[in-house]
């Protein structure tokens, strides 16, 4: 599980439904859920946690994409497996890792040292 330090930055609500803001070292991150956590408030520090299988990763991306959390990153190791491969990422001072199909991390490339962008 993917871990990221942050500071609630903004709150949005409209009826039940919230659109929370981060500051994760200067990156602007979003998050929307139905709920609002309890105790959850400006300036409120968090950890952010993501699954490696729901980290997208994006090379050599041109023109705008809807998604909110776009996240510059570095690859710092690559596993093959049979199927999968395991990609860790330094993005700012964190690891961070995505595991996508071994046919998608050949088709685009990637190599260890490579600048993406992770969705």
């Amino acid at each position: 599980m993917n871990r990221l330090k942050a500071v609630v930055s903004s709150i949005e609500g409209e009826e039940s439904l919230h659109i929370i803001g981060f500051d994760y070292e200067g990156l602007c991150l979003k998050m929307m859920g139905l709920d609002l956590p309890k105790g959850l408030a400006l300036h409120s520090h968090v950890i952010l946690s993501v699954k490696p299988s729901h980290v997208a990763i994006a090379k050599n991306i041109s023109g705008a994409l809807s998604y909110s959390n776009q996240i510059p990153a570095r690859i710092a190791s690559i596993e093959n497996g049979i199927l999968l491969s395991s990609i860790v990422l330094h993005v700012k001072s964190t690891e961070m890792q995505s595991f996508i199909t071994l046919s998608s991390a050949q088709r685009m490339d990637l190599k260890v040292g490579d600048e993406v962008l992770l969705l």
